[in-house]
């Protein structure tokens, strides 16, 4: 069995992205430094598999323990999911941005080359492209300048990552991931950030389940259909199953350059208030939300040109809008 190290594996795509590597037949190591997750992820996972995953937590940023851990395991490739994620606490706190995502990157990065693992899947983010000039965005869109650190930190990441695949024996897929929302189907893993959630959907679950008092819309201003912000959201478990398909295409040597990159989303942009409204067809739920003021960082509008994944890779999401937030109902009502 291929050994696949999963950074950041007890996070949220990370942990649905650890079933499905298990459910592929891959023996799977996770590290994680429990900073965004709990180390309660790792039997909901067994429970999901029937297999334990190892667990090693590790903080990336230190250099030696990420040395040792080279050391002591024998792999065959690894999907980086280890990050801070939320655009607009970097905007806050840019300096834990870039060492959190750029000098835990580069660490694992140089022990991969010196330990010859030569297959790296890396969690990118259609934040590279900024607001785009063109939608749908296809990977030739350009890359602006970031909105954000976060942004900022995935953009550079990729640049890292292709400079080192051309004077290394790397390979490399970045998957730039459009809007992750969603839970499996069990209901025993799905997203559950610490303290206020960053991100719109739990924002929604938690306000319809009463946790949160009232959702703010950041702007009904945008040059969009209703003037909220438009975004791509795709089921984390496509998302998930994206990550097997690329690394299979690296571990079969079918990639056709270096460094390769690709989008994944739906193809279909949805706004904050489409949002809303689909969650409440699908649970018979209501979110109390008030609009307010934008809020930095934020684009206007991003959805995907999935062509190339569906095309290339042979990847298609397969889940609708109202099935994921239905599956987020249910994570969330799990918790009780």
């Amino acid at each position: 069995m291929q050994k696949i190290l999963v950074t950041g594996g007890l996070g949220y795509i990370g942990s649905h992205t650890v079933v499905e590597l298990q459910n592929t037949g891959f023996e799977v190591v996770i590290i994680d430094d429990l900073s965004n997750s709990s180390k309660e992820v790792l039997s909901r996972i067994t429970s999901i598999t029937g297999i334990k995953p190892d667990f090693e937590e590790i903080d990336l940023k230190n250099k030696q323990a990420v040395e040792q851990f080279f050391k002591n395991y024998s792999i065959d490739g690894v999907i980086h999911f280890a990050a801070s994620k939320a655009v607009g606490e970097s905007v806050n706190e840019p300096l834990k941005y870039y060492e959190n995502n750029i000098t835990t990157l580069t660490y694992v990065l140089k022990e991969m080359i010196a330990n010859q693992v030569p297959n790296f899947i890396f969690s990118s983010s259609c934040t590279v492209y900024g607001q785009a000039d063109e939608l749908p965005i296809t990977e030739n869109a350009p890359t602006k300048p970031a909105e954000s650190p976060y942004g900022a930190t995935k953009k550079m990441g990729e640049i890292i990552i292709e400079d080192t695949t051309k004077v290394t024996a790397l390979k490399a897929i970045a998957l730039r991931y459009f809007n992750p929302i969603g839970a499996h189907e069990t209901a025993k893993i799905g997203e559950l950030p610490l303290g206020v959630p960053q991100n719109l959907v739990p924002f929604v679950v938690q306000t319809a389940a009463g946790i949160r008092e009232c959702l703010s819309v950041f702007g009904d201003d945008y040059n969009t259909p209703d003037g909220t912000a438009v975004r791509d959201y795709i089921h984390v478990v496509d998302l998930a199953k994206a990550h097997i398909i690329a690394l299979n295409r690296l571990l079969k040597n079918k990639n056709k350059a270096k460094c390769e990159f690709f989008n994944i989303g739906t193809g279909k942009g949805s706004s904050v208030l489409d949002v809303i409204n689909a969650f409440e067809k699908a649970t018979n739920k209501k979110v109390n939300y008030k609009i307010v003021d934008r809020r930095a960082g934020d684009v206007t509008s991003a959805y995907a040109d999935t062509s190339l994944a569906n095309n290339e890779l042979g990847w298609k999401a397969e889940l609708g809008l109202e099935e994921a937030l239905a599956s987020s109902w249910k994570w969330q009502e799990s918790l009780k």
